[in-house]
C-alpha cells in the first residue's frame, strides 16, 4: 500500500513535524468583603452572586446546574448557622443552580495526607451528576481547599470550582492560587494539578472567630510578599504590629486584602502560574517550611513553618553577606513582633533541614534556584547554600 504523499520518502526520512503554541485562558474571580454568602432582602445579585453566576456562566444555555459543597468542620463548628444560609442563598441569588449536597470535612493539614477528601469529592460528583458545567464549592481554610480542588480537578478531567476561603493565611495566600495538592510520602503537596479556581470568595469576617494563634500564622504570608515587594506595605505592617498581634479588624482586614491581591497579581501576571520555570519567588522562606512541617509529622502550621523559613532565610543571607544585618533584623523583629516562631528545636538536625534543598531542586527541576533578599523589596535567587552557614544560621535564631 503507497503511504499518503508528504508522510515520508522513498528514502525512508520521516514526514512533517509540528509546533504550535497551546494558549489556555483563565479567569480568575476573587471578591473581598463581608456577609458575601448570606441572605439579604432583594433578589439583586450581590458581587459574590455575580462572580458566581460567571463562572457558572449561566444563560449560556438552558438546564440546570448543579454544585455540590464541602465545609471546613472547624468552620461549620464557629458558624452553626453558615449550611442553612448557604442553602437558603443560593436559592435567592443563584436561580438555576441546584445545591445537591453539603457535607463537612476534617480541616487542618491532616486532610491532606491521604487521599481521603479528593475520594469523597469524585464520589460526590458522580452520585450527583456534576457535569463540567456544574460546580464544587470548598469552604475553609488552605489545606480543605487544596484537597477538595484537587478532586474536582480530577472528576470528569475537571469541573468548575469554587473557593470559599475563611482563614486568614487562605485569604492573603493559598485561595490564589492554581495549584491544588495533597501531601505524600512525607512531601508537602508532591501529588496535585494546576486548576484555577473560577471563582474566590473571601468573607473578611470569617477570619474574625480564629483562634489568635491562627489568625497570626497567617500573617506570615503577607510578611513574605511585602518583604518580596512592597517596602511600604511592609514598613506599615511594622507600624501596625502591636495591633495585628491583637487581630484588630481594622489592621488586619487592609493586610490580607493587599497580601491576597499581590499574590494573585503574580499568580496572573508573573509570567509563570503554571511554575514551568525554575524561579518561584514566592516560596521564599517556603524550602525549610515545607521540611519543617513534615519532620514535625505536620504539627507545625504552615504559617509558622514559613514564619520560622523567611527568618531562616534572612539569617543566611545576612551571614553570606547578601543582606545587611539591619535589613535581616527588621524582617525577623517584625515576626516576633506579631509572635510568631522563628526557630525551633528541630531546626537543630541541620543535616536533615539541608537535604530538603534536594527535594526543593527535584520538585521544580533543572538547577537549584531558591530566593532570598538583598533588601526589603529586593530579592535575589541564589542557585546554591552552604552548609555551615546555614548551621550558623539557624544558631544565631537560637533553635
Amino acid at each position: 500500500m503507497t503511504p499518503p504523499a508528504g508522510l515520508h520518502g522513498s528514502d525512508g526520512s520521516h514526514g512533517p513535524t509540528a509546533f504550535r503554541q497551546v494558549h489556555v485562558p483563565f479567569a480568575h474571580r476573587v471578591v473581598f468583603g463581608h456577609r458575601l454568602l448570606e441572605p439579604v432582602g432583594g433578589a439583586e445579585a450581590t458581587p459574590a452572586a455575580r462572580a458566581l453566576r460567571e463562572a457558572l456562566t449561566l444563560g449560556e444555555d438552558r438546564g440546570s446546574r448543579g454544585m455540590v459543597v464541602f465545609v471546613d468542620d472547624g468552620f461549620a463548628a464557629a458558624w452553626p448557622g453558615f449550611e442553612a444560609g448557604l442553602r437558603d442563598w443560593v436559592a435567592l441569588q443563584l436561580p438555576g443552580v441546584e445545591l445537591r449536597e453539603v457535607s463537612r470535612v476534617a480541616g487542618g493539614e491532616p486532610c491532606k495526607n491521604d487521599m481521603a477528601v479528593v475520594d469523597r469529592v469524585i464520589q460526590a460528583v458522580e452520585r450527583h451528576h456534576i457535569d463540567r458545567r456544574s460546580a464544587v464549592m470548598a469552604v475553609g481554610g488552605g489545606a480543605v481547599l487544596d484537597a477538595v480542588g484537587l478532586g474536582a480537578a480530577m472528576a470528569h478531567r475537571g469541573v468548575r470550582h469554587i473557593r470559599v476561603a475563611t482563614t486568614v493565611l487562605a485569604q492573603d495566600d493559598a485561595a490564589m492560587g492554581v495549584k491544588n495538592g495533597v501531601n505524600r510520602f512525607g512531601k508537602k503537596n508532591f501529588v496535585g494539578s494546576f486548576s484555577p479556581p473560577d471563582a474566590v470568595l473571601c468573607d473578611l469576617a470569617h477570619t474574625q472567630t480564629l483562634p489568635p494563634r491562627w489568625q497570626r500564622a497567617g500573617l506570615s504570608e503577607a510578611v513574605k510578599i511585602f518583604a518580596l515587594r512592597d517596602p511600604k506595605w511592609f514598613a506599615t505592617m511594622e507600624a501596625t504590629a502591636s495591633a495585628l498581634r491583637e487581630s484588630e479588624p481594622s489592621a488586619m482586614e487592609p493586610v490580607i486584602i493587599q497580601s491576597g491581591m499581590m499574590h494573585l497579581d503574580h499568580i496572573v501576571r508573573g509570567g509563570d502560574p503554571f511554575e514551568r520555570l525554575a524561579a518561584r519567588p514566592l516560596d521564599f522562606g517556603h524550602w525549610s517550611a515545607h521540611r519543617l512541617e513534615s519532620m514535625s509529622e505536620w504539627t507545625v502550621p504552615h504559617g509558622e513553618a514559613v514564619a520560622i523559613g523567611i527568618a531562616l532565610d534572612c539569617r543566611y543571607a545576612q551571614l553570606s553577606g547578601l543582606m545587611s544585618e539591619s535589613a535581616s533584623d527588621r524582617v525577623v523583629g517584625l515576626l516576633r513582633a506579631l509572635e510568631l516562631p522563628t526557630s525551633h528545636p528541630l531546626l537543630r538536625d541541620a543535616d536533615a533541614v539541608f537535604a530538603s534543598l534536594g527535594e526543593f531542586r527535584e520538585h521544580l527541576g533543572g538547577e537549584l534556584t531558591i530566593t532570598l533578599l538583598r533588601d526589603i523589596g529586593q530579592p535575589v535567587e541564589v542557585h546554591a547554600m552552604d552548609s555551615a552557614i546555614l548551621r550558623r544560621a539557624i544558631q544565631s535564631l537560637g533553635s
